[in-house]
């Protein structure tokens, strides 16, 4: 381990200490403290911030598309690449003062396979077993890393379950790509019974209090977090008016269809609207089609006052953000997870 160093984040007025060794989110999270992230990876922005005091910071390897080279010349860094070597402050310019105190310890632990099942044609529903330690807290929507055995690499999934309290137990849904490094031991490799090392939680996709409207926009894999926190407010038997926007192809990529009509039969004011974009070869679809977007544009004309959670593959994340602002949701209440592909950061 390197020297410690303090940084304090403005305007909140909080100190950690940060040793070299670690980037300052990492650090954060370590000690109890939810700063706003995605992907960890340098490559999505979330967590940008302006350096107040101090010069000597260095980064990882990022992407000049989350922080472009005149931007780090103006003083801003990314706290996910960002390692100090002095004290420093650092004003955040995107934070939730509701939950920037009420962060969990992130922990380390082993976990073993119950079941590795397919929901749709792409797509695990994977189900592990905490063995040491027998619980994880978390809050519902927030992810775990897993590493990959044989390789020093991680990867970050949403829990779709709202507790490991009672059963020990996390669940994920994952999608599978060709040629992904997780995705093709999750697809070849991995068996019941097997143990893999997991580290968390992370991220700020959480409920927030209050009785505002809900609305949530999903795809893909984005099902599992959203799953979470729908599942939670039946679990709470919080009675709010919410809708759930998935966007999929076909019918062969809608999963978890029974628990979610199930749960519109539990919560009298939520709503369950599947879109398929490509609909032309599923006889007797009788849903919405379209773009995602497109669908929540013509059900969703005035959302003032509303809460958003946004989940999914970039393009659709991209899209919907600026489209709920534009409906009427305060930017401020947009929360979303963007699943970002493992690609070769630039610099």
């Amino acid at each position: 381990m390197g020297e410690k160093h303090i940084v304090r984040f403005e305007p909140v007025g909080i100190e950690i200490e940060v040793d070299e060794d670690q980037n300052v989110l990492r650090a954060a999270a370590e000690q109890g403290i939810m700063l706003m992230h995605g992907c960890k990876e340098g490559q999505c922005s979330s967590c940008k911030s302006f350096i107040l005091e101090g010069d000597d910071i260095e980064l990882d390897r990022y992407s000049t598309f989350a922080l472009p080279d005149y931007e780090k010349e103006e003083g801003y860094t990314l706290l996910c690449r960002a390692h100090v070597y002095e004290d420093v402050t650092i004003e955040l310019l995107n934070y939730d003062e509701e939950m920037i105190r009420s962060g969990l310890p992130i922990q380390e632990g082993v976990a073993e396979v119950v079941s590795n099942d397919p929901v749709t044609h792409d797509m695990r529903h994977l189900v592990l077993r905490l063995v040491e330690p027998a619980e994880i807290k978390f809050f519902p929507g927030q992810y775990m890393d897993i590493a990959i055995p044989d390789t020093e690499e991680v990867r970050s999934f949403s829990m779709a379950n709202t507790s490991s309290r009672e059963s020990g137990q996390l669940e994920f849904v994952i999608k599978v790509y060709p040629d992904g490094l997780f995705s093709h031991f999750l697809d070849k490799k991995l068996q019941v019974g097997d143990r893999l090392d997991l580290s968390g939680p992370f991220g700020v996709f959480t409920l927030r209090e209050g009785d505002n409207d809900l609305i949530f926009v999903g795809g893909g894999a984005g099902m599992a977090p959203i799953l979470s926190l729908l599942r939670t407010l039946a679990e709470r038997g919080i009675d709010r008016k919410a809708t759930f926007f998935y966007g999929a192809r076909g019918q062969r990529d809608l999963c978890f269809e029974s628990e979610l009509r199930e749960l519109e039969r539990k919560l009298p004011r939520f709503r369950y609207l599947p879109a398929l974009s490509e609909p032309s070869d599923d006889g007797g679809w009788n849903g919405e089609t379209g773009l995602i977007t497109d669908v929540v544009k013509r059900h969703a004309e005035n959302l003032a006052g509303s809460h958003a959670y946004v989940c999914g593959p970039p393009p659709m994340v991209e899209a919907a953000v600026p489209l709920l602002a534009t409906l009427g949701v305060e930017e401020k209440r947009i929360y979303f997870d963007k699943f970002t592909t493992t690609g070769e950061p630039e610099q």
